[in-house]
């Protein structure tokens, strides 16, 4: 009896150790099921610009290190100079991008036949830059996380620690609050209401968009078409038409029957609500072959910080954008702002060969979709819009700089023979 029963013993202790090892084999194997079906999953779109090898083979655990650095392998931060502070506020607003804004917003003065003096005209650019200061910091605050992660924008001063969040934040206050009340107590109110707008437009709406949808792109372009308008309220125009200012449409002088000279007549209703509208669609319209070329050329760096834009999501989409509004671009310079009142119609011929050359190219892009084309079109854009904001001032309305130049000489002539 003894016997059998430590028979049924070691009978009991191998059928339980069967049942164990078989139940930790389902569990890996169930366990590995479920690994695997996890891994199968689909990657995000930023897989595409990275090798299908490293998503097939785990991770690798990190070490830590047990022994930490000692402080003489620390670089000591640099004092912040006057001279290297205002370097630093420089790259904080971006100072290039700053700069195209001013000048834009200049244009529109420029171009605006209603009289402006020269403190308004100062008025404006300060403004404007300390609106562009504001916003383009307020940008860099919320964006520090991302920036740290693209090559192009890793050594911003925020991202590497040049300047205290709280320090950067007290800039964008202070240009932001000071850049709307010079354009209110020097220009005008409806001025500093667009540049107060277009902090809040492009530092909220834009910057928000941004990390979230690929309409950020046309969030932007509005940021962008805002800056000539400012110019163009600047010098007292109106923005809406009324029964004071209506809408007037300037046609070619072989279609109207006037008696009048042309020049003559479109001065006295020359405050065109049109007008505006003209100078904000070409920089709107200007920036998608612009915008769109570049985020084609670097859509690694944006598909890496997890952007969620059109030239990482659908490059077929992007290049059509850019080739819709690069041809919009042909009716709204040699059609829209002749009809609007600021340029002659002689702009019309002069305007068609920059205009052709931009769509040719954008057109290239979309046919072939590749970096070497995106280049093109980039490189192409950036002197599309002094190009033509030259070829605006030479036929502005009104403005006859043949008779400007044969005056001048006239009037040495005549102190030379009087001398």
């Amino acid at each position: 009896m003894l016997v059998l029963s430590l028979a049924r013993c070691r009978t009991c202790r191998t059928a339980t150790r069967t049942a164990t090892r078989t139940a930790t084999t389902t569990a890996t194997a169930t366990t590995g099921i479920r690994w695997a079906s996890s891994r199968s999953r689909p990657a995000p779109f930023a897989s595409y610009f990275f090798p299908n090898s490293q998503w097939s083979s785990p991770c690798p655990p990190r070490q830590r290190s047990s022994s930490s650095l000692p402080l003489n392998a620390y670089r000591p931060a640099e004092r912040l100079t006057a001279p290297r502070l205002l370097k630093i506020y420089a790259e904080l607003s971006k100072a290039r991008l700053s700069t195209l804004v001013v000048l834009t917003a200049m244009s529109g003065v420029a171009l605006s036949p209603l009289p402006a003096s020269v403190p308004i005209l100062l008025s404006t650019a300060i403004g404007t830059a300390l609106c562009c200061a504001s916003a383009n910091t307020l940008n860099q605050l919320q964006e520090v996380p991302l920036d740290a992660q693209m090559a192009r924008t890793r050594m911003r001063p925020l991202v590497r620690r040049a300047i205290s969040p709280l320090h950067a934040t007290a800039f964008a206050a202070a240009t932001g609050l000071a850049g709307p009340a010079v354009l209110w107590t020097m220009v005008n109110p409806t001025t500093a209401v667009l540049g107060a707008a277009n902090i809040a437009l492009y530092a909220g709406v834009y910057t928000w968009m941004k990390r979230r949808s690929v309409a950020s792109t046309w969030a932007g372009a509005v940021v962008g078409g805002i800056p000539p308008v400012m110019g163009w309220t600047a010098c007292g125009g109106t923005l809406l038409p009324s029964a004071a200012h209506p809408t007037q449409l300037f046609l070619p002088s072989f279609l109207t029957s006037a008696t009048v000279p042309a020049t003559m007549a479109d001065l006295t209703m020359i405050d065109n609500p049109l007008a505006p509208f003209a100078l904000f669609m070409l920089l709107y319209s200007w920036q998608f072959p612009h915008f769109n070329a570049l985020s084609h050329i670097v859509r690694g760096a944006y598909a890496q910080a997890g952007y969620p834009m059109l030239s990482t999501l659908d490059p077929r989409k992007n290049a059509v954008v850019a080739l819709r509004h690069a041809l919009l671009l042909g009716p709204i310079c040699c059609v829209l702002f002749p009809i609007s009142g600021l340029t002659t119609w002689t702009l019309a011929l002069t305007g068609a060969v920059p205009n052709i050359i931009c769509a040719r190219a954008a057109w290239r892009f979309w046919r072939v979709g590749g970096e070497k084309e995106a280049r093109v079109l980039f490189q192409h854009s950036l002197w599309y819009l002094p190009v033509m904001l030259a070829l605006m001032m030479v036929h502005k309305q009104g403005v006859d700089w043949w008779t400007w130049l044969f005056a001048q000489e006239e009037e040495k002539g005549e102190q030379e023979v009087s001398a």
